[in-house]
């Protein structure tokens, strides 16, 4: 543990690929592990409109149902909590992949999930 109570953690920003070949992304989700709090967590929100700017024909209920099935895997993950965090980072070429792998420190790894929905993947306000 660090100073204030801080512990390490990881995440990585799920992205919404619709044309693969383009290269073009929306952020849909956030993974989020804490090894010292035996903590994985995600935050997920689809934004239809962003993904239809993208590309018109895309299979929203596929990626819903793609984003949502990342984020089930971390419930109830225990011991094997880091094995499936590696898991849902590894680099795939599907139509919802992970980005890089990212470090921080933190008080509450849960909070941090909702902190960085909120800063990576929500709407901007306004």
């Amino acid at each position: 543990m660090t100073a204030a109570g801080r512990v390490p953690f990881e995440y990585a920003v799920l992205r919404a690929v619709p044309r693969v070949e383009r290269g073009e992304s929306v952020n849909v989700g956030v993974l989020v592990y804490c090894q010292a709090r035996g903590y994985l967590g995600a935050r997920t929100h689809v934004d239809v409109a962003r993904l239809m700017a993208l590309d018109p024909s895309i299979d929203v209920v596929a990626v819903e149902h793609a984003v949502t099935a990342a984020a089930d895997c971390t419930r109830r993950a225990g011991d094997a909590a880091g094995r499936r965090f590696r898991w849902l980072t590894a680099p795939r070429s599907t139509v919802v992949q992970p980005g890089p792998v990212h470090t921080g420190l933190t008080v509450d790894p849960d909070a941090e999930a909702d902190r960085l929905l909120a800063l990576l993947v929500l709407p901007l306000p306004g």
